[in-house]
Protein backbone atom coordinates (compact mmCIF):
# COMPACT_ATOMS: atom_id res chain seq x y z
CA UNK A 1 0.00 0.00 0.00
CA UNK A 2 1.26 3.46 -0.79
CA UNK A 3 -0.59 5.31 1.96
CA UNK A 4 1.09 5.75 5.32
CA UNK A 5 -0.36 3.91 8.31
CA UNK A 6 -2.63 6.09 10.42
CA UNK A 7 -3.12 5.29 14.09
CA UNK A 8 -6.51 6.61 15.16
CA UNK A 9 -7.61 7.56 18.63
CA UNK A 10 -9.39 4.57 20.17
CA UNK A 11 -12.26 6.07 22.10
CA UNK A 12 -13.07 3.10 24.32
CA UNK A 13 -13.35 0.82 21.33
CA UNK A 14 -14.35 3.33 18.65
CA UNK A 15 -11.80 4.53 16.09
CA UNK A 16 -11.62 8.29 15.64
CA UNK A 17 -9.59 10.25 13.09
CA UNK A 18 -8.74 13.75 14.22
CA UNK A 19 -7.91 16.78 12.11
CA UNK A 20 -4.87 17.21 14.37
CA UNK A 21 -2.16 14.66 13.72
CA UNK A 22 1.48 14.17 14.55
CA UNK A 23 4.10 12.38 12.49
CA UNK A 24 6.24 9.57 13.86
CA UNK A 25 9.61 9.62 12.12
CA UNK A 26 12.67 7.44 11.65
CA UNK A 27 15.25 8.73 14.14
CA UNK A 28 18.05 8.45 11.56
CA UNK A 29 16.54 9.48 8.23
CA UNK A 30 13.56 11.57 9.29
CA UNK A 31 11.29 9.43 7.11
CA UNK A 32 7.67 9.55 8.30
CA UNK A 33 6.58 6.07 9.41
CA UNK A 34 3.00 6.88 10.38
CA UNK A 35 0.61 9.64 11.30
CA UNK A 36 -1.17 9.55 14.66
CA UNK A 37 -4.41 11.34 15.47
CA UNK A 38 -4.33 13.48 18.59
CA UNK A 39 -7.17 14.82 20.72
CA UNK A 40 -7.68 17.40 23.44
CA UNK A 41 -8.86 17.16 27.02
CA UNK A 42 -12.44 17.98 26.06
CA UNK A 43 -12.86 14.70 24.19
CA UNK A 44 -11.33 12.84 27.11
CA UNK A 45 -13.81 14.40 29.53
CA UNK A 46 -16.66 13.39 27.25
CA UNK A 47 -15.42 9.82 26.88
CA UNK A 48 -14.77 9.39 30.59
CA UNK A 49 -18.52 9.52 31.15
CA UNK A 50 -18.57 6.08 29.48
CA UNK A 51 -15.97 4.42 31.71
CA UNK A 52 -18.72 2.52 33.51
CA UNK A 53 -19.63 0.86 30.21
CA UNK A 54 -15.99 -0.10 29.67
CA UNK A 55 -15.79 -1.73 33.10
CA UNK A 56 -19.13 -3.50 32.53
CA UNK A 57 -17.72 -5.04 29.32
CA UNK A 58 -14.95 -6.72 31.34
CA UNK A 59 -17.19 -7.66 34.26
CA UNK A 60 -18.97 -10.17 32.00
CA UNK A 61 -15.91 -12.40 32.18
CA UNK A 62 -14.32 -14.24 35.07
CA UNK A 63 -10.76 -13.47 36.08
CA UNK A 64 -9.79 -16.97 34.91
CA UNK A 65 -11.28 -16.29 31.47
CA UNK A 66 -9.42 -12.98 31.20
CA UNK A 67 -6.16 -14.64 32.25
CA UNK A 68 -6.65 -17.17 29.44
CA UNK A 69 -7.39 -14.36 26.97
CA UNK A 70 -4.28 -12.53 28.12
CA UNK A 71 -2.18 -15.60 27.38
CA UNK A 72 -3.63 -15.72 23.85
CA UNK A 73 -2.91 -12.00 23.51
CA UNK A 74 0.71 -12.73 24.42
CA UNK A 75 1.01 -15.14 21.50
CA UNK A 76 -0.62 -12.66 19.12
CA UNK A 77 1.72 -9.91 20.33
CA UNK A 78 4.87 -11.97 19.95
CA UNK A 79 4.12 -13.76 16.68
CA UNK A 80 0.96 -12.46 15.07
CA UNK A 81 0.09 -10.13 12.21
CA UNK A 82 -2.28 -7.54 13.67
CA UNK A 83 -4.19 -4.48 12.42
CA UNK A 84 -2.11 -1.30 12.23
CA UNK A 85 -4.44 1.66 12.21
CA UNK A 86 -7.62 2.26 10.24
CA UNK A 87 -6.38 2.40 6.62
CA UNK A 88 -6.18 -1.32 6.00
CA UNK A 89 -2.57 -1.79 7.09
CA UNK A 90 -1.39 -4.77 9.09
CA UNK A 91 1.82 -5.31 10.99
CA UNK A 92 3.75 -8.56 11.42
CA UNK A 93 6.01 -9.15 14.41
CA UNK A 94 9.09 -8.47 12.27
CA UNK A 95 7.56 -5.24 10.94
CA UNK A 96 6.78 -4.14 14.49
CA UNK A 97 10.41 -4.72 15.48
CA UNK A 98 11.78 -2.77 12.52
CA UNK A 99 9.34 0.13 12.90
CA UNK A 100 9.76 0.54 16.64
CA UNK A 101 13.54 0.38 16.22
CA UNK A 102 13.47 3.02 13.51
CA UNK A 103 11.47 5.54 15.54
CA UNK A 104 12.78 4.91 19.06
CA UNK A 105 16.45 4.14 18.33
CA UNK A 106 16.30 0.84 20.21
CA UNK A 107 18.16 -1.85 18.21
CA UNK A 108 16.21 -4.85 16.90
CA UNK A 109 17.82 -7.23 19.37
CA UNK A 110 16.69 -5.08 22.32
CA UNK A 111 13.17 -4.72 20.93
CA UNK A 112 12.94 -8.50 20.71
CA UNK A 113 14.14 -8.89 24.30
CA UNK A 114 11.48 -6.43 25.41
CA UNK A 115 8.88 -8.35 23.39
CA UNK A 116 9.92 -11.54 25.18
CA UNK A 117 9.42 -9.87 28.57
CA UNK A 118 5.93 -8.69 27.61
CA UNK A 119 5.09 -12.14 26.22
CA UNK A 120 6.25 -13.81 29.42
CA UNK A 121 4.16 -11.48 31.57
CA UNK A 122 1.04 -12.09 29.47
CA UNK A 123 1.44 -15.85 29.34
CA UNK A 124 2.20 -16.18 33.06
CA UNK A 125 -0.44 -13.86 34.50
CA UNK A 126 -1.72 -16.65 36.72
CA UNK A 127 1.69 -16.77 38.40
CA UNK A 128 1.97 -12.97 38.49
CA UNK A 129 -1.45 -12.46 40.07
CA UNK A 130 -0.95 -15.31 42.52
CA UNK A 131 2.15 -13.52 43.78
CA UNK A 132 0.65 -10.04 43.84
CA UNK A 133 -2.54 -11.19 45.60
CA UNK A 134 -0.66 -13.45 48.05
CA UNK A 135 -2.44 -16.57 46.83
CA UNK A 136 -5.97 -15.17 46.81
CA UNK A 137 -8.66 -17.32 45.22
CA UNK A 138 -9.37 -14.86 42.40
CA UNK A 139 -12.90 -16.16 41.92
CA UNK A 140 -13.66 -14.01 44.98
CA UNK A 141 -13.12 -11.01 42.67
CA UNK A 142 -15.80 -12.40 40.36
CA UNK A 143 -18.44 -12.68 43.09
CA UNK A 144 -17.26 -9.75 45.20
CA UNK A 145 -16.97 -11.81 48.36
CA UNK A 146 -16.16 -15.30 49.59
CA UNK A 147 -14.16 -17.27 52.10
CA UNK A 148 -10.60 -18.58 52.02
CA UNK A 149 -8.52 -20.15 54.79
CA UNK A 150 -11.50 -19.75 57.10
CA UNK A 151 -11.59 -15.97 56.62
CA UNK A 152 -14.41 -13.93 55.10
CA UNK A 153 -13.10 -11.81 52.24
CA UNK A 154 -14.58 -9.04 50.15
CA UNK A 155 -12.92 -6.80 47.57
CA UNK A 156 -14.08 -3.77 45.64
CA UNK A 157 -12.51 -1.88 42.69
CA UNK A 158 -10.67 1.33 43.50
CA UNK A 159 -11.34 2.99 40.14
CA UNK A 160 -13.33 3.03 36.92
CA UNK A 161 -10.19 2.66 34.79
CA UNK A 162 -6.40 2.67 34.97
CA UNK A 163 -4.91 5.77 33.35
CA UNK A 164 -1.45 5.49 31.80
CA UNK A 165 0.88 8.29 30.72
CA UNK A 166 3.53 6.23 28.95
CA UNK A 167 7.14 7.00 27.99
CA UNK A 168 9.04 6.29 24.77
CA UNK A 169 12.25 4.87 26.23
CA UNK A 170 11.56 1.13 26.46
CA UNK A 171 8.61 -1.03 25.33
CA UNK A 172 8.82 -3.42 28.30
CA UNK A 173 7.39 -0.75 30.63
CA UNK A 174 4.03 -1.70 29.12
CA UNK A 175 4.26 -4.95 31.06
CA UNK A 176 3.34 -3.01 34.22
CA UNK A 177 -0.27 -2.41 33.14
CA UNK A 178 -0.97 -5.84 31.66
CA UNK A 179 -2.51 -7.34 34.86
CA UNK A 180 -5.21 -4.64 34.78
CA UNK A 181 -7.22 -6.40 32.07
CA UNK A 182 -7.34 -9.71 33.96
CA UNK A 183 -8.34 -7.67 37.02
CA UNK A 184 -11.37 -6.34 35.11
CA UNK A 185 -10.03 -2.80 34.87
CA UNK A 186 -10.17 -0.87 31.56
CA UNK A 187 -7.05 1.02 30.51
CA UNK A 188 -6.80 4.57 29.17
CA UNK A 189 -3.41 5.06 27.52
CA UNK A 190 -1.56 8.18 26.44
CA UNK A 191 1.29 6.67 24.40
CA UNK A 192 4.80 8.10 24.23
CA UNK A 193 5.30 10.34 21.21
CA UNK A 194 7.95 8.13 19.59
CA UNK A 195 6.47 4.87 20.85
CA UNK A 196 2.77 4.47 20.02
CA UNK A 197 3.53 1.06 18.49
CA UNK A 198 3.69 -1.16 21.57
CA UNK A 199 0.49 -0.04 23.35
CA UNK A 200 -1.40 -0.06 20.05
CA UNK A 201 -0.16 -3.56 19.17
CA UNK A 202 -0.99 -4.82 22.66
CA UNK A 203 -4.52 -3.46 22.39
CA UNK A 204 -4.98 -5.20 19.03
CA UNK A 205 -3.55 -8.43 20.50
CA UNK A 206 -6.04 -8.32 23.39
CA UNK A 207 -8.92 -7.67 21.01
CA UNK A 208 -7.82 -10.56 18.77
CA UNK A 209 -7.84 -12.75 21.88
CA UNK A 210 -11.48 -11.88 22.61
CA UNK A 211 -11.21 -9.00 25.09
CA UNK A 212 -13.91 -6.37 24.36
CA UNK A 213 -12.58 -3.35 22.50
CA UNK A 214 -14.53 -1.06 24.87
CA UNK A 215 -11.95 -1.89 27.55
CA UNK A 216 -9.25 0.12 25.75
CA UNK A 217 -8.65 3.81 25.30
CA UNK A 218 -5.72 4.95 23.13
CA UNK A 219 -5.49 8.72 23.44
CA UNK A 220 -2.46 10.54 21.98
CA UNK A 221 -2.89 13.94 23.61
CA UNK A 222 -1.14 17.00 25.02
CA UNK A 223 -0.13 17.93 28.57
CA UNK A 224 -3.67 19.04 29.46
CA UNK A 225 -5.02 15.73 28.19
CA UNK A 226 -2.42 13.80 30.18
CA UNK A 227 -3.45 15.69 33.31
CA UNK A 228 -7.09 14.80 32.62
CA UNK A 229 -6.18 11.12 32.41
CA UNK A 230 -4.25 11.30 35.67
CA UNK A 231 -7.01 13.00 37.64
CA UNK A 232 -10.13 11.37 36.20
CA UNK A 233 -9.53 7.61 35.96
CA UNK A 234 -9.35 6.97 39.70
CA UNK A 235 -5.99 5.23 39.46
CA UNK A 236 -3.09 6.09 37.16
CA UNK A 237 0.57 5.48 36.36
CA UNK A 238 2.89 8.21 35.14
CA UNK A 239 6.39 7.77 33.75
CA UNK A 240 8.94 10.56 33.46
CA UNK A 241 11.81 12.41 35.04
CA UNK A 242 11.79 13.73 38.58
CA UNK A 243 10.37 17.10 37.53
CA UNK A 244 7.45 15.37 35.80
CA UNK A 245 6.60 12.89 38.53
CA UNK A 246 7.37 14.93 41.66
CA UNK A 247 4.26 17.09 41.33
CA UNK A 248 2.14 13.98 41.98
CA UNK A 249 4.24 12.67 44.88
CA UNK A 250 1.50 13.21 47.46
CA UNK A 251 -1.33 11.69 45.44
CA UNK A 252 -1.82 8.02 46.42
CA UNK A 253 -4.06 7.46 43.40
CA UNK A 254 -1.11 8.04 41.05
CA UNK A 255 1.75 5.56 40.94
CA UNK A 256 5.03 7.25 40.02
CA UNK A 257 7.61 5.66 37.73
CA UNK A 258 10.49 8.09 37.60
CA UNK A 259 14.26 7.66 37.91
CA UNK A 260 15.25 4.44 39.67
CA UNK A 261 18.72 5.36 40.95
CA UNK A 262 19.39 1.60 41.08
CA UNK A 263 22.70 0.51 42.61
CA UNK A 264 25.23 -2.15 43.44
CA UNK A 265 26.75 -2.04 46.90
CA UNK A 266 29.71 -4.22 47.84
CA UNK A 267 30.29 -4.98 51.50
CA UNK A 268 33.57 -5.07 53.39
CA UNK A 269 33.47 -8.87 53.42
CA UNK A 270 33.36 -9.22 49.60
CA UNK A 271 35.30 -6.23 48.34
CA UNK A 272 38.61 -8.10 48.01
CA UNK A 273 36.95 -10.30 45.38
CA UNK A 274 35.58 -7.38 43.34
CA UNK A 275 36.92 -8.80 40.06
CA UNK A 276 34.49 -11.72 40.38
CA UNK A 277 31.52 -9.35 40.08
CA UNK A 278 32.55 -7.18 37.13
CA UNK A 279 30.53 -9.03 34.50
CA UNK A 280 27.22 -8.83 36.34
CA UNK A 281 27.80 -5.16 37.22
CA UNK A 282 28.80 -4.21 33.67
CA UNK A 283 25.73 -5.99 32.30
CA UNK A 284 23.43 -4.23 34.74
CA UNK A 285 24.83 -0.86 33.61
CA UNK A 286 24.58 -1.47 29.87
CA UNK A 287 21.72 -3.93 29.25
CA UNK A 288 18.78 -2.50 27.26
CA UNK A 289 21.03 0.36 26.21
CA UNK A 290 21.01 1.75 29.74
CA UNK A 291 17.42 2.95 29.28
CA UNK A 292 15.70 1.18 32.16
CA UNK A 293 15.02 2.52 35.63
CA UNK A 294 16.54 -0.70 36.97
CA UNK A 295 19.81 -0.26 35.10
CA UNK A 296 22.57 0.18 37.68
CA UNK A 297 23.60 3.83 37.72
CA UNK A 298 25.87 3.72 40.77
CA UNK A 299 28.35 1.25 42.29
CA UNK A 300 29.08 1.88 45.98
CA UNK A 301 32.28 0.41 47.40
CA UNK A 302 34.29 0.82 50.62
CA UNK A 303 37.59 0.84 48.65
CA UNK A 304 39.18 0.07 45.27
CA UNK A 305 36.88 2.58 43.54
CA UNK A 306 39.60 3.63 41.10
CA UNK A 307 40.43 0.04 40.16
CA UNK A 308 36.78 -0.99 39.79
CA UNK A 309 35.91 2.07 37.73
CA UNK A 310 38.86 1.41 35.44
CA UNK A 311 37.91 -2.23 34.97
CA UNK A 312 34.30 -1.33 34.12
CA UNK A 313 35.53 1.36 31.75
CA UNK A 314 37.70 -1.18 29.95
CA UNK A 315 34.65 -3.39 29.39
CA UNK A 316 32.16 -0.68 28.42
CA UNK A 317 34.19 2.22 27.06
CA UNK A 318 34.99 0.69 23.65
CA UNK A 319 31.29 0.00 22.83
CA UNK A 320 30.24 1.87 19.68
CA UNK A 321 27.01 2.39 17.74
CA UNK A 322 26.08 -0.19 15.14
CA UNK A 323 23.33 -0.80 12.62
CA UNK A 324 19.85 -1.13 14.11
CA UNK A 325 19.67 -4.74 12.93
CA UNK A 326 23.09 -5.78 14.26
CA UNK A 327 22.46 -8.79 16.55
CA UNK A 328 25.29 -7.60 18.81
CA UNK A 329 24.07 -3.98 19.11
CA UNK A 330 24.45 -2.58 22.62
CA UNK A 331 23.64 1.12 22.22
CA UNK A 332 20.34 2.86 21.50
CA UNK A 333 19.97 5.95 19.37
CA UNK A 334 18.02 9.01 20.48
CA UNK A 335 14.75 9.78 18.75
CA UNK A 336 15.21 13.33 20.04
CA UNK A 337 18.85 14.41 19.46
CA UNK A 338 18.35 17.31 21.89
CA UNK A 339 18.10 14.77 24.69
CA UNK A 340 21.55 13.43 23.77
CA UNK A 341 22.87 17.01 23.77
CA UNK A 342 21.35 17.62 27.21
CA UNK A 343 22.77 14.46 28.76
CA UNK A 344 26.22 14.99 27.30
CA UNK A 345 26.22 18.57 28.54
CA UNK A 346 25.02 17.58 32.01
CA UNK A 347 27.85 15.05 32.41
CA UNK A 348 30.46 17.52 31.20
CA UNK A 349 29.13 20.20 33.53
CA UNK A 350 29.30 17.78 36.46
CA UNK A 351 32.88 16.86 35.67
CA UNK A 352 33.89 20.48 36.25
CA UNK A 353 33.41 19.85 39.96
CA UNK A 354 36.62 18.37 41.44
CA UNK A 355 36.91 14.88 42.92
CA UNK A 356 35.49 13.03 39.92
CA UNK A 357 36.89 11.55 36.71
CA UNK A 358 35.37 10.17 33.52
CA UNK A 359 37.42 6.97 33.45
CA UNK A 360 36.01 5.88 30.07
CA UNK A 361 37.74 8.71 28.17
CA UNK A 362 40.91 6.72 27.56
CA UNK A 363 38.98 3.64 26.39
CA UNK A 364 36.45 5.35 24.14
CA UNK A 365 39.06 6.76 21.81
CA UNK A 366 36.69 9.57 20.86
CA UNK A 367 33.78 11.72 22.08
CA UNK A 368 30.89 10.46 24.16
CA UNK A 369 28.23 11.84 21.81
CA UNK A 370 28.58 10.45 18.29
CA UNK A 371 26.56 10.38 15.09
CA UNK A 372 26.26 7.08 13.24
CA UNK A 373 24.35 6.58 9.99
CA UNK A 374 22.24 9.64 10.70
CA UNK A 375 21.42 8.70 14.31
CA UNK A 376 22.69 10.29 17.52
CA UNK A 377 24.19 8.03 20.20
CA UNK A 378 25.85 8.35 23.61
CA UNK A 379 28.68 5.94 24.32
CA UNK A 380 29.10 4.49 27.84
CA UNK A 381 30.40 6.63 30.67
CA UNK A 382 31.88 5.46 33.97
CA UNK A 383 32.65 8.25 36.44
CA UNK A 384 34.69 7.68 39.60
CA UNK A 385 33.56 9.92 42.48
CA UNK A 386 35.31 10.38 45.79
CA UNK A 387 32.03 10.68 47.71
CA UNK A 388 28.26 11.11 47.39
CA UNK A 389 28.78 14.84 47.76
CA UNK A 390 29.72 15.02 44.08
CA UNK A 391 26.85 16.03 41.72
CA UNK A 392 27.49 13.03 39.44
CA UNK A 393 27.54 10.44 42.23
CA UNK A 394 23.80 9.74 42.28
CA UNK A 395 22.70 10.59 38.75
CA UNK A 396 20.79 8.55 36.18
CA UNK A 397 20.77 9.10 32.41
CA UNK A 398 19.13 7.36 29.42
CA UNK A 399 22.36 5.70 28.34
CA UNK A 400 24.97 3.33 29.84
CA UNK A 401 26.15 5.54 32.71
CA UNK A 402 27.30 4.75 36.22
CA UNK A 403 29.30 6.36 38.96
CA UNK A 404 31.64 4.37 41.18
CA UNK A 405 31.56 5.97 44.62
CA UNK A 406 33.76 5.40 47.67
CA UNK A 407 31.76 5.12 50.89
CA UNK A 408 32.47 3.24 54.14
CA UNK A 409 30.04 0.38 54.68
CA UNK A 410 28.78 1.90 57.94
CA UNK A 411 27.68 5.02 56.03
CA UNK A 412 26.25 3.42 52.88
CA UNK A 413 22.61 3.34 53.93
CA UNK A 414 22.85 6.92 55.17
CA UNK A 415 24.20 8.06 51.81
CA UNK A 416 22.59 6.11 48.97
CA UNK A 417 19.09 7.60 49.25
CA UNK A 418 16.06 6.13 47.49
CA UNK A 419 16.88 3.23 45.17
CA UNK A 420 14.38 1.29 43.07
CA UNK A 421 16.69 -1.75 42.97
CA UNK A 422 19.80 -2.55 44.99
CA UNK A 423 22.03 -5.56 44.49
CA UNK A 424 24.05 -5.99 47.66
CA UNK A 425 27.13 -8.18 47.32
CA UNK A 426 27.70 -9.28 50.89
CA UNK A 427 27.40 -12.34 53.11
CA UNK A 428 27.58 -10.32 56.33
CA UNK A 429 24.40 -11.17 58.33
CA UNK A 430 24.41 -7.87 60.20
CA UNK A 431 24.72 -5.81 57.00
CA UNK A 432 22.04 -7.91 55.31
CA UNK A 433 19.72 -7.25 58.26
CA UNK A 434 20.35 -3.51 57.88
CA UNK A 435 19.59 -3.69 54.16
CA UNK A 436 16.42 -5.71 54.78
CA UNK A 437 15.18 -3.08 57.24
CA UNK A 438 16.07 -0.08 55.06
CA UNK A 439 12.84 1.51 53.80
CA UNK A 440 14.38 3.39 50.87
CA UNK A 441 15.03 0.25 48.79
CA UNK A 442 12.10 -1.03 46.75
CA UNK A 443 13.71 -4.19 45.37
CA UNK A 444 16.61 -5.91 47.11
CA UNK A 445 18.90 -8.59 45.69
CA UNK A 446 21.41 -10.29 47.98
CA UNK A 447 24.53 -11.43 46.15
CA UNK A 448 25.82 -10.85 42.60
CA UNK A 449 22.38 -10.56 40.98
CA UNK A 450 21.76 -8.00 38.25
CA UNK A 451 19.57 -5.06 39.18
CA UNK A 452 17.84 -5.83 35.85
CA UNK A 453 16.57 -9.20 37.15
CA UNK A 454 12.78 -9.17 37.56
CA UNK A 455 10.58 -11.58 39.50
CA UNK A 456 7.16 -11.15 37.91
CA UNK A 457 5.33 -12.59 40.91
CA UNK A 458 6.72 -9.84 43.14
CA UNK A 459 5.73 -6.15 43.09
CA UNK A 460 7.69 -3.79 40.87
CA UNK A 461 7.25 -0.18 42.01
CA UNK A 462 3.92 -0.95 43.63
CA UNK A 463 1.50 -3.87 43.76
CA UNK A 464 -0.95 -3.65 40.86
CA UNK A 465 -3.48 -5.92 42.57
CA UNK A 466 -3.60 -3.78 45.72
CA UNK A 467 -3.61 -0.63 43.56
CA UNK A 468 -6.76 -1.68 41.68
CA UNK A 469 -8.65 -3.65 44.35
CA UNK A 470 -9.17 -3.02 48.07
CA UNK A 471 -10.37 -5.34 50.75
CA UNK A 472 -13.38 -4.36 52.84
CA UNK A 473 -15.02 -5.83 55.92
CA UNK A 474 -18.28 -7.59 55.24
CA UNK A 475 -21.05 -9.29 57.24
CA UNK A 476 -24.08 -10.80 55.55
CA UNK A 477 -27.31 -11.71 57.28
CA UNK A 478 -28.89 -13.04 54.04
Amino acid sequence: MTTLPHLPVLRLGRSYESLDKLEVKDHRSGEVKATVSTINAGILRKDFKRLGEARAALKKFTVAQLIAMSAKAGEHFLNGTLPLGDKGHTQSADEYVATLSATSGLPHVMVRRNMAKIHYALTHLDVVLNGLSRGLDLSIIDSGNGEQFGTKLSFFPTCQALGLVMPSNSPAVNSLWLPAIALKTPVVIKPGREEPWTPYRLIQAFIAAGVPSEAFGFYPTDHEGASEILKSCGRALIFGDKATTQQYANNPAIQLHGPGWSKFVIGDDCIENWRDYLDVIAGAISDNGGRSCINASCVVVPKYAAEIADALAQRLGPIQPTRNDDPNARLSGFANPKMADFIDGAIEEGLKTPAAEDVTVKYRGGPRKVEHEGGMFLRPTIVRCDSFAHPLANKEFLCPYASVVTCPQKDMLHQIGYSLAVSAITKDPAFIDELMAFSEIDRLNIGPVSTMAISWDQPHEGNMFEFLWRRRSIERAW
